[in-house]
């Protein structure tokens, strides 16, 4: 860990306000970044933010200069994320869109395509939440299933289930954009030919 960093700890414990405005200024960007991976709002990113932080300086002299500061604060606020989504998830209706919207063809021109960080954080935000906090937990933050399951307090099937559900209907929205961002051929209007009269 750099001086500058462990120095800045230190006055924070120390319940230095300077100090702890400027460890805000210096990771309060990311902190949100991963909030809003996991919610449907900018709005429940600030409330889960605002909440990580406040448990980050709560429990700032647990941590050890052996870890890294950033994943630590990252892993506090994907297990603040985690709780929110548990209190919210009895107000929630879930949709099960996966099977109806995955055809094989999406997935050959969803494996052409090359998509931008942008649209792939579109196309993950599009997903109902449940899919979507498995898949980032698993995929991104890489926790176990069993791991999953312990934190949203589901069934360890639940999480493989959500998890290939939501890569199934992650295939097919990036396979629909990758439809919608390919040119259209000379002559042609992009829509089928009706027959003439």
């Amino acid at each position: 860990m750099e001086d500058e960093l462990k120095e800045l700890l230190q006055r924070c414990q120390n319940a230095d306000r300077s100090a702890q405005s400027s460890l805000y200024q210096r990771f309060s960007s990311k902190v949100y970044a991963t909030a809003l991976r996991y919610t449907d709002s900018p709005d429940e990113a600030a409330d889960i933010a605002q909440e990580s932080w406040i448990k980050v300086f709560r429990h700032l002299s647990k941590f050890t200069e052996f870890n890294s500061f950033e994943g630590w604060v990252r892993r506090i606020t994907v297990n603040t994320a985690i709780t929110h989504y548990r209190r919210n998830l009895k107000h929630r209706y879930h949709e099960d869109a996966a099977e109806s919207l995955s055809l094989p063809q999406d997935l050959e021109s969803a494996k052409e395509a090359e998509f931008t960080m942008k649209e792939i954080q579109k196309a993950l935000r599009s997903l109902p939440r449940g899919y979507r906090t498995v898949i980032q937990l698993y995929i991104i933050e890489g926790f176990s299933h069993k791991e999953i399951a312990e934190q949203l307090g589901v069934d360890v099937n639940t999480s493989k289930s959500q998890l290939s559900r939501g890569r199934k209907l992650l295939q097919a929205t990036l396979a629909s954009m990758g439809q919608r961002a390919k040119p259209v051929p000379p002559g042609a209007s992009g829509v089928n030919s009706l027959p003439k009269d």
